[in-house]
């Protein structure tokens, strides 16, 4: 099955071996997005909200780059270093997405890349 690699510059580049994104037929699969600043590939700094919001403006500019945008989400997976932020990313997350609500995981991890609090990947579908 043929597939395309999806790159931005408006998206933090990869910090490893792996694609911003990868298109299969209308199916995109999103890597992981930590609250890095493409312009400076620094984590973002401010509050959890503000690495949250980060990283939702990772995934939609990847999203974007793909032909989709975040309302085209059908999985998300959201991994937090602290649970305690849980309640928080819904907050958040309620002002990126309407209902339906994509399915969605949150899973409470020891450690991330480059010791951010967050990150999150998706998969989406376009619109045929």
């Amino acid at each position: 099955m043929p597939f395309d690699i999806i790159n931005t510059p408006k998206a933090p580049q990869a910090i490893g071996t792996y694609s911003q994104a990868v298109k299969a037929n209308n199916t995109v699969y999103l890597s992981g997005q930590i609250p890095l600043v493409p312009e400076t590939m620094a984590l973002q700094t401010g509050d959890m909200a503000a690495q949250i919001h980060q990283v939702f403006t990772n995934l939609q500019a990847v999203a974007q780059a793909a032909g989709g945008n975040l309302a085209d989400i059908v999985k998300l997976n959201i991994f937090l270093t602290d649970l305690n932020h849980f309640a928080e990313v819904n907050k958040i997350m309620a002002e990126y997405f309407q209902q339906p609500y994509p399915a969605r995981a949150v899973v409470g991890v020891a450690a991330l890349p480059k010791d951010a609090a967050v990150e999150m990947d998706a998969i989406l579908v376009l619109p045929q």
